[in-house]
């Protein structure tokens, strides 16, 4: 009897021949419909939300009636579902002969031309109300070089990219299926997916949901070990591969393990034969500029950033694992403690992903005098760091809930710009981070405060918000800063999401208001978005995420105000 090892190789041969003949298949397909097929996965995304969140409930042991649910619909049908949607749109613009970025806003920053991904039209401004998001182009393209080239691979679609090998991420759930619709939409590649082993009860309904691809043979989904992923990456019908997760892994599967990698890498021989893209985390930090904030503008920044590293137990990639604050900033000793106790008191969770408490234990080790704080000592707050590439919390990913604090002396532009620099020079990767600053403060700096947030090489930069909204805007890019190399990859290379198809971009800068309504408007910051409900203390999530994941499926004004009744509540 053939052993599970020998079956789960089997299987990705099978795959593999079931894709080659099937690319044929789909690069006959039309644009309009490819569009029909990501619009019936994206009804069955709908159809099968529940089943979907059920799985990740199991997986991540949580309580079905806790408001954290909530993370699960946002985070996973949501996501996806609005994903499909606006590349469907995408692909029926081509097919009528127009760009993707048709009636788009541009406009420029810091000599970048500029793309607004958020608000993308009245849904946006209504559910978003005070949130913005631009794609900054990397420098030298304009409105209409965009224009042009938006649609990528789509361009031409009868060409087709052979088959691409994605190996899914084990804590978003919809990682895995955006970076599969990536690879059909950018590059126009069918798909080997391969599961995170912590991903498997997602399964059946991966397979339910990505049926209409899976009968045409553009997708196959596969299971097993790191055997199976060894098999996949190096078969040699593959033609791609695509990966999220840690820099560790990424250089295990480019270069091999033990001395005979290192050799490679000096060498410039990488084990693996073909192109390969990746999203890997790091060591997001978030800034906090000092100005004069009232009790209830501390008690929710404090609860934003808590959110920033404890949302997904803090097994996001772009969690923030640091906070810069200045040394010299009036209210510091009342800002942190109310950081304190947001970490401390937001509710409690398993510690699901594997391998998160010894992570914890580690840091505890390498930081004796840490704090120990939440449910049975589960979350660690570290102060008095350094800014210092030598601090080994601003090196190491944890990938648990361990957050620092980095003082640095300062106020006004002299800290900005230390914290910038900072930033850029001392933190591992480059994947997103957050700015957080009172709206008096930003109007002070001027054109410096721009002129800092150019200066940022991240993938993703949230101004009074948080980079997870940029993950969940479709039409926004999700990818570390451009320039790594295989043989430095940081944060990974190349972006995904991007659901208009835009080619080159540079990054994506997010902005929110510093307050929530009904404060912001009190404070004419005319925004009228109440507590987001991806904040970890969110009472009402679990509605609100379940409501909109149906409103991605089905855009209707006649769904707003249930989802605004909701979001109140929180």
């Amino acid at each position: 009897m053939a052993s599970t090892t020998d079956q789960s190789i089997a299987a990705v041969d099978q795959a593999i021949a079931d894709l080659t003949a099937g690319e044929s298949r789909w690069g006959a397909l039309s644009l309009t419909e490819r569009a029909d097929l990501f619009e019936q996965v994206r009804d069955l995304v709908v159809a099968h939300g529940a089943e979907w969140v059920d799985a990740a409930i199991s997986i991540k042991r949580l309580d079905p009636g806790s408001p954290l649910v909530g993370e699960e619909w946002m985070s996973g049908p949501y996501a996806f579902a609005g994903g499909l949607g606006v590349v469907a749109q995408s692909l029926r613009a081509l097919a009528a002969g127009d760009s993707p970025l048709k009636g788009a806003t541009f406009g420029e920053s810091s000599g970048h031309t500029t793309v607004q991904a958020l608000p993308a039209g009245l849904n946006d401004m209504l559910l978003l109300s005070g949130f913005s998001a631009q794609v900054w182009l990397q420098k030298g393209i304009s409105r209409d070089d965009a224009i042009a080239a938006a649609g990528l691979a789509q361009l031409d679609p009868t060409v087709t990219g052979g088959v691409g090998a994605v190996l899914g991420a084990g804590n978003i759930m919809s990682i895995a299926p955006l970076d599969t619709l990536y690879e059909l939409a950018a590059f126009n590649r069918v798909v080997a997916l391969k599961l995170n082993p912590v991903t498997d009860a997602l399964l059946p309904t991966f397979r339910t949901v990505f049926a209409p691809l899976i009968e045409i043979g553009a997708v196959r989904i596969l299971t097993g070990g790191a055997d199976v992923g060894k098999q996949l990456v190096e078969h040699p019908g593959v033609a791609h591969v695509h990966m999220t997760g840690s820099a560790v892994t990424h250089d295990a599967i480019v270069w091999g393990t033990g001395p005979e990698a290192a050799d490679r890498k000096k060498a410039g021989t990488p084990l693996l034969s073909v192109p390969v893209t990746s999203e890997l985390g790091g060591v997001s930090p978030t800034i906090v500029l000092p100005g004069k904030w009232s009790k209830a503008d501390i008690a929710f920044q404090a609860a934003h950033v808590a959110t920033q590293r404890l949302h997904n137990g803090g097994y996001n990639c772009v969690a923030a694992q640091s906070v810069i604050v200045s040394s010299d900033w009036a209210q510091r000793e009342e800002f942190l403690a109310a950081l304190r106790s947001a970490f401390d008191t937001a509710p409690a969770r398993p510690a699901y992903y594997p391998g998160s408490d010894s992570r914890v234990d580690g840091a505890v080790r390498t930081y004796p005098d840490a704090e120990r704080l939440g449910p049975n000592g589960g979350r660690v707050l570290v102060d008095g760091l350094t800014a210092s590439s030598d601090e080994p919390l601003l090196t190491t990913e944890y990938f648990a809930p361990v957050l620092g604090v980095v003082e640095l002396p300062g106020t006004g532009a002299d800290f900005a710009r230390a914290a910038v620099d900072a930033a850029n020079d001392e933190f591992a990767g480059t994947l997103g981070i957050n700015l957080i600053a009172h709206p008096t403060t930003i109007a002070e700096l001027g054109s410096t405060f721009d002129e800092l947030i150019a200066d940022l090489r991240y993938g993703t930069i949230a101004v009074n918000a948080w980079t997870g909204l940029g993950f969940l805007t479709p039409t926004a890019t999700w990818g570390a800063f451009p320039g790594h190399t295989i043989d430095d990859v940081q944060s990974g290379i190349g972006v995904v999401h991007n659901a208009w198809l835009i080619d080159r971009p540079e990054r994506t800068v997010i902005r929110g208001p510093f307050r929530p309504a009904p404060r912001s408007v009190l404070h004419a910051e005319w925004a009228l978005s109440p507590k987001p409900p991806w904040f970890v203390n969110n009472k009402s999530a679990a509605t609100t995420g379940r409501l909109l994941a149906r409103f991605a499926g089905a855009p209707s004004l006649a769904k707003l105000p249930a989802i605004v009744a909701s979001a109140l509540r929180g």
